[in-house]
């Protein structure tokens, strides 16, 4: 749920941000008719937006709600924020994320990212824990550019950070009902407030559940894919041990019983990036079998502990987290069957099962002050360890463990040299180890070891031209361990390694409050360069997953993001991002497809032809994204109505490595709509709901080893939500 005072902090720097707007603080914000004061904990401290020199983004109250309408999961969040965008192979679980260009395409369950996805302060580390369901959330935050100084992982692309609502001492919590198409419904709600003095807890559930809509046309079966049920709960309780140390539990679980991406055998012709007549929203053509569905069904358990002890010149915090998931899904690969779509040279499904259990410890030391010197330093540890199982289903399985310790730590100092002038500069130092381990396989590697250590930090400066207008700049300098990719040895191929990579990014930025504080504009230039840039090479005709590394990447862009208040009643904002990306590495070749048109030179190697892909757009990293919503209310007797719409672009994208006539995209976008009825007096909402509302049928990706297979975004869904508030 989100409170007048939580959404005060919720939203942040240079994105589509709204201002708060629950029931209760409706008649204040018409009364200053100005934007609200935004705060953010970028810092590891409430602050001011404006006094952030960083570059980061929000997802507000309202463009959060709309966005979930209706069973949105975290993919959803994908271009609503300039800079950010996100993509799935893996259905409802395993999401990946890029930032500023920057992320991984790699599929398997054991990928490493380098966009950290952190949770109330813990980082969900492996994929499948990253897309635990989003619900009674607090705020959201994407922090741009490489981190490390202040939380826990590192990272070099950067961070998206949920933080729930947690418990407090007035009685508080909510009550929303939904359903639409697709046999769609929703139940979600949450309680938390005071039991004593010392003692507050908090309850939060969602259960999310869709109908099958996706028909077999191979076997004439109806409505047997594309439906899930995925039921989570979290509880939170707090206790103030002394008036100067608390601690607080946090318990979640998650039950996910629902469908694998649903792949589309030859939609896409030689020489097109269109769909064809192959494509029906909601039809495939599988030869399946009942036991193996294109299911998907994963567990997710996680418990915290939180501390925090005043020790008057600062707050010691430990954070400590279990995490656990496994489970398992099948697909589909080739898309189709025996006598297509199309010409399917041969069948392709695989299985695969995971079993993650993640240990991470956190210990800080915070000085009290907000002004003059301020400083943090703490301890990180990571633990995992995943057993991955993979099926293809013409050989025995394979069993590989991968095993990763880390640790690091890291520091912040902040100086404040006049009223208007700020130096802030971290430093961390890393320690990383991963094992790959042979459980069972058919080709009985030995262990396969990385281990690396790196020095990383930032610096940045802050001047306040004056009380609303404000420049900044940051220099930082970012690490990403070694990763392992085993996923080969299922297929009778041998593990691939991929070696560290480092980036340098700069970046400069403006923050202001215009027009009486009614508009609020944002802007930031940033270039970056990554050395030894880990990417994966993801199918070609030997439909292998292999980790390499480029010689060098380069990005530069342009983000700017504004929020306009022209009337009380009428909210605008936008936000823009450009982003040019380039693999610089002259003798590097990755293998392609055999049944489509590759534009990059091609070389034969071992009687093998490869591309080669100096020059090349990182993959899934769009040229140019847009967002853009608008809120428009009207008081109603003791109430209001209202209408919020939100648009989201997407420009020239690349899917792969190496570029092709028909595996890329452009001028994609979707757009979502709500219209609803406030009534303060009650603190209840009705609200009608849609997403992509012109239907667009969007590939977000696709498999190029056998044909040309994609798969799509999600189709319109439509429905009504009714949410009652207490307080």
């Amino acid at each position: 749920m989100f409170t007048k005072t939580q959404i005060a902090t919720a939203v942040a720097l240079a994105s589509s941000v709204l201002p708060a707007s629950s029931f209760a603080a409706e008649e204040e914000t018409k009364e200053a008719a100005v934007l609200e004061r935004i705060e953010v904990t970028a810092n590891r401290r409430v602050q001011n937006i404006a006094d952030v020199p960083v570059s980061i983004a929000a997802i507000s109250e309202k463009q959060f709600e709309n966005l979930m309408s209706g069973g949105g999961d975290i993919l959803q969040l994908a271009l609503q924020v300039p800079g950010l965008y996100a993509e799935s192979s893996n259905g409802r679980v395993a999401p990946r994320f890029y930032i500023r260009g920057l992320g991984n395409t790699d599929f398997d369950l054991a990928a490493s990212q380098p966009v950290s996805v952190i949770m109330d302060d813990v980082v969900m580390e492996n994929v499948i824990l990253k897309s635990f369901p989003l619900f009674d959330m607090q705020q959201v935050e994407v922090f741009r550019g490489p981190q490390g100084s202040l939380f826990g992982r590192n990272s070099t692309a950067g961070i998206v950070k949920f933080d729930t609502a947690k418990p407090t001492d007035d009685l508080d919590g909510y009550v929303k009902l939904g359903g639409g198409n697709y046999g769609s419904q929703v139940i979600e709600g949450a309680v938390g407030g005071g039991i004593t003095d010392s003692f507050r807890a908090r309850v939060s559930v969602k259960d999310d559940r869709r109908d099958d809509w996706i028909s077999n046309g191979f076997t004439n079966e109806k409505n047997i894919y594309g439906g899930h049920k995925d039921t989570a709960v979290r509880t939170q309780v707090e206790v103030d041990l002394t008036d100067r140390w608390d601690l607080r539990f946090s318990y979640q679980q998650r039950d996910l019983d629902g469908t694998s991406t649903m792949f589309r055998a030859n939609v896409l012709d030689q020489g097109s990036n269109k769909l064809n007549g192959n494509y029906k929203r909601d039809e495939v053509y599988y030869n399946d079998t009942p036991e193996y569905r294109n299911f998907q069904k994963y567990k997710n358990k996680g418990y915290s502990l939180y501390s925090n002890l005043d020790l008057d010149f600062a707050t010691l915090s430990y954070i400590g987290s279990l995490q656990k998931a496994d489970g398992s899904g099948f697909g589909d690969i080739d898309g189709g069957n025996e006598g297509g779509p199309g010409d399917i040279p041969f069948q392709s499904n695989t299985a695969d099962g995971a079993d993650v259990k993640q240990l991470t410890h956190e210990l800080r030391l915070a000085s009290n002050n907000n002004t003059g010197l301020t400083w943090q330093g703490g301890f990180y540890w990571f633990d995992s360890e995943l057993t991955v199982e993979t099926d293809p289903f013409f050989t025995t399985p394979s069993i590989v463990r991968h095993d990763n310790k880390t640790w690091a730590v890291f520091g912040q100092v902040s100086y404040d040299f006049t009223d208007a002038l700020t130096l802030v500069g971290g430093l961390r130092y890393t320690k990383d180890d991963k094992t790959l381990k042979d459980i069972q396989s058919n080709i009985n590697f030995k262990d396969v070891t990385t281990d690396d250590s790196k020095v990383s930090g930032d610096l940045a400066l802050h001047y306040k031209v004056s009380d609303d207008w404000a420049v900044f700049s940051r220099f930082a300098h970012g690490f990403r361990a070694p990763s392992i990719q085993g996923r080969d040895v299922a297929f009778f191929g041998a593990p691939s390694v991929a070696k560290s990579e480092t980036v340098t990014s700069i970046e400069v930025g403006t923050k202001g409050d215009l027009l009486e504080n009614t508009l609020r504009l944002n802007t930031a230039l940033f270039a970056y360069q990554v050395n030894d840039p880990q990417f994966t090479a993801v199918g070609g005709t030997d439909n292998l997953v292999q980790l390499l590394n480029a010689d060098k990447g380069k990005a530069y862009g342009i983000e700017f993001d504004f929020e306009w208040l022209p009337i009380e009643n009428l909210l605008f904002t936008a936000g823009f991002a450009y982003q040019k990306t380039e693999i610089q590495d002259k003798n590097l070749v990755v293998g392609i497809c055999a049944q489509c048109d590759v534009t990059n030179p091609l070389v034969t190697i071992e009687g093998v032809e490869r591309a080669l892909v100096n020059g090349n757009p990182f993959p899934q990293a769009p040229e140019v994204t847009g967002n853009l919503t608008a809120r428009w209310s009207q008081e109603v007797g003791n109430g209001e109505i209202f209408a919020f719409t939100d648009w989201s672009y997407q420009g020239k994208t690349n899917l792969f490595i190496y570029e092709s006539q028909e595996f890329n995209t452009s001028g994609q976008f979707e757009g979502g709509l709500r219209l609803g009825y406030v009534n303060f007096g009650y603190d209840l909402e009705v609200a009608l709901y849609g997403r992509n509302i012109t239907d667009e049928s969007n590939i977000k990706g696709g498999i190029d080893f056998n044909n040309n297979t994609a798969f799509v975004n999600e189709p319109r869904r439509y429905g009504i939500e009714i949410t009652k508030r207490f307080y």
